[in-house]
């Protein structure tokens, strides 16, 4: 790069990763330190924000970056100059603001430079472009921060003295509970209805047999619903019983498909959950990843991918010149799509970044990457780079075929096949398209029917939420916005609300019922879908500069505290949380109730607190509505049981009481224990019920940390890097705090 400071030029990023891989296009007149995240925020232990001083937020700098702190101070005092190169989003100029207050720099000395990709020829382009701070976007990142403080402090409390403690509850999070809830509902409440179909496997003399579908009898055309039983299919077998058929009617037609849009950060998410089998947190992860920077090799540590939270569908013209020489010098000229394709961003509010996800070079396939990334950070990378480039690709031709069957009286059958002509895009991004090849046959050809074939069916239930459709739906209600999906699915899951199935599908634990029908009911506005998009609106408005932030938290707050107050006084937790039985405790004789706690349902003395006896519901009678599992106890041999208690799901002996043998249900991370190396890192609870992360070899191996790890170590110490409850990633090495 040309030399363009005749001094030292701070850069402040706020990740390592990010900085090692931008140091490398800068030159000796340049120090690039990261913040490690943000370095203020709320304080943990109170509400931090002055109500009565129009909602103004009381920042502090967190105790374990002191260090941090310092250290950027000292390098801005020698700095001709301070670049701040925050991500280009709303929490990344959030991070650049309050780095300029807290190292009391001069106005005049801070400049803001963007990129959406780390690579040389952005890196060059931001620096000869620098801006100053834009506080629309940083009055929006404090207006959320606000808002969900306000709810979070003052909802969460309520929950505690009214349901149970440790609940919590937020403006996002519980809507997304809600969602989860009703679709449960849905399906506890579904109906299976019957219905039938009638095939046949038809052929003409010297051709291929083919099977078509009954869709029409003399009575007229026939929909899907309509034969609602036996009797019905019967009468039409009977009826059919030595028909001839023939030819009534054949078309064909070519279509075009036309490949997908590439990825946002929405689209990821549900893309790779359904490709990859990917969380939407673990895509997130990965993806950070590979924008911030992978080794590779003796080029060092390269940014792979654009920035990955971003509603946009845009590509950059230099993106969309290289695809088309990639394109056709792999596949060639014909499987380009002729001119570039520009997609419309669906998105109203499609503001958070200005490209959409891509990989930063065209030419640089999966496989001449894989040996450098590790299993999945190969696959998403992969995923991203063919639906990028896909996205560019002819379309592909698909030639569709029908074939009407009539018999001799009135019933017809239809026969549907499709087979590719020209794959297009489809070479590279592969999709669901089953072929069915018919044979060439002309109107009024007599064909056989071999056999018909009736079926019976039953309607199915609406599926459970999976990360991609929980994520798509919050995205068509409008709630969140890119950066929030992950987060917000992960902390549903980690506030014991929603559980995951054997098909890793989102269901709702007791206690979200409870607190869900408990804020539906008295703080309607709180999980209301169509309030809670028209919220974010009014958040994009204050990012575009349409409306003061202030007014808004006080718009929502006023009638916010006076609900909550009365809500307060009003409810009891008895009544919410409590109901009577015939039971009577076995120690002391007296009444038990059924409580809910955050854990579910149980059984308790009304005693309480002279009689501290609880029991789980139902006894000993519980095994019998236990889940069966494929294990087997580890001391008499007979199959172990999934049951429910008072903490939690664990594994108990089917041969209860006779065997009193329990074992905790491992709720894996998918990583390797960075200690012994053969065990794997799953999640545990205390005796308290409080959650930690170790080792399931224990007590073979007693590796442990409170916090969730990353899988990834420390660049300096190489201690696990772990996941804090504000979801930054730092050191776990307590001893090392300048390593977070």
């Amino acid at each position: 790069m040309t030399k363009k400071h005749a001094v030292k030029t701070l850069v402040i990023v706020e990740s390592p990763a990010k900085a090692k891989t931008i140091t490398k296009f800068l030159d000796k007149d340049f120090v690039v330190k990261s913040s490690f995240g943000h370095i203020r925020d709320l304080p943990k232990h109170k509400l931090g924000i002055n109500v009565e001083k129009n909602f103004e937020p009381q920042y502090v700098v967190s105790r374990d970056k002191s260090k941090i702190v310092k250290e950027l101070k000292t390098a801005a005092a020698k700095a001709d100059k301070v670049l701040f190169a925050s991500d280009e989003d709303r929490e990344g100029e959030a991070i650049s603001w309050h780095l300029s207050n807290v190292l009391g720099l001069n106005p005049e000395k801070i400049e803001r430079i963007t990129f959406h990709e780390i690579t040389k020829n952005a890196i060059e382009t931001a620096l000869e472009h620098p801006r100053a701070l834009d506080m629309k976007l940083v009055d929006a990142q404090q207006a959320r921060r606000v808002l969900d403080r306000l709810v979070g402090y003052e909802l969460s409390p309520f929950l505690w003295r009214k349901v149970a403690k440790g609940l919590s509850a937020g403006r996002v999070q519980s809507v997304a509970v809600r969602l989860v809830v009703e679709r449960e509902r849905e399906i506890q409440k579904f109906t299976p209805e019957e219905y039938w179909s009638v095939g046949g496997d038809f052929s003409a003399q010297g051709e291929e047999k083919f099977n078509a579908k009954l869709t029409a009898t003399p009575d007229g055309k026939l929909d899907k619903m309509d034969l609602k039983n036996k009797e019905q299919v019967d009468a039409i077998l009977k009826a059919l019983d030595g028909a001839a058929y023939t030819v009534a009617n054949t078309e064909e037609k070519q279509t075009s498909r036309q490949s997908s849009a590439p990825f946002t950060t929405s689209t990821l998410q549900q893309e790779a959950n359904h490709r990859l089998g990917f969380s939407a947190k673990q895509t997130m992860r990965i993806a950070q990843q590979l924008y911030e920077g992978v080794e590779l090799g003796a080029e060092g540590s390269v940014g792979l991918i654009t920035y990955m939270r971003t509603d946009s569908t845009n590509l950059s013209e230099k993106f969309l010149g290289d695809a088309r020489e990639k394109i056709s010098a792999d596949f060639g000229e014909k499987y380009y799509a002729g001119e570039p394709r520009i997609f419309k961003t669906k998105s109203k509010s499609a503001q958070e970044a200005h490209e959409a996800i891509r990989p930063t070079e065209a030419g640089r396939d999966p496989d001449s990457l894989e040996q450098h990334l590790d299993k999945n950070q190969f696959r998403l990378y992969d995923l991203i780079w063919r639906r990028a480039m896909a996205s560019q690709m002819a379309p592909a031709k698909i030639n569709n075929a029908v074939i009407d069957i009539a018999s001799n009286n009135s019933y017809t059958f239809r026969a549907n096949g499709q087979n590719i002509v020209f794959e297009g895009f489809l070479k590279l991004y592969p999709e669901k398209t089953k072929e069915n090849i018919l044979p060439k046959l002309t109107t009024g050809t007599a064909v056989n029917c071999a056999e018909l074939l009736p079926e019976q069916h039953f309607t199915e239930p609406p599926g459970r939420y999976s990360d991609a459709t929980l994520v798509k739906a919050l995205e068509e209600f409008g709630i969140g916005r890119p950066s929030t999906y992950a987060p917000t699915i992960a902390t549903i899951e980690d506030r014991g609300y929603v559980e995951r199935d054997d098909k890793k599908k989102l269901f709702p634990k007791e206690i979200a019922y409870l607190v869900n029908d408990l804020l539906v009911a008295h703080f309607p506005h709180i999980v209301d879908y169509q309030f809670t998009a028209q919220m974010e609106e009014s958040l994009d408005q204050v990012a575009e500069g349409e409306k003061e932030w202030r007014p808004v938290i006080a718009d929502f707050y006023g009638p916010f505290k006076e609900n909550l107050i009365k809500k307060d006084k009003e409810l009891n937790k008895k009544e919410l949380t409590e109901e009577k039985t015939d039971e009577v405790c076995p120690k002391c004789g007296k009444p038990m109730v059924i409580k809910m706690g955050r854990f579910g349902k149980f059984l308790a003395c009304t005693g309480f607190p002279e009689c501290k006896t609880t029991k789980p519901i139902g006894g000993e009678k519980e095994a019998a509505a236990a889940e069966p599992t494929n294990e087997v106890c580890d001391k008499c041999g007979e199959p172990m049981v999934r049951k429910v208690g008072r903490f939690g799901p664990f594994l108990s002996c089917s041969a209860y009481p006779k065997c009193k043998n329990i074992k905790n249900i491992e709720i894996k991370l998918n990583l390797k224990c960075p200690k012994c190396g053969t065990g794997e890192i799953i999640q545990r609870k205390t005796r308290r019920g409080k959650i930690f992360y170790g080792c399931n070899r224990y007590p073979d191996c007693d590796f442990a940390l409170w916090d969730r790890p990353n899988g990834e170590s420390c660049t300096e110490c190489k201690a696990p890097m772990v996941f804090t409850k504000k979801g930054e990633v730092i050191c776990s090495n307590k001893e090392r705090p300048e390593h977070k």
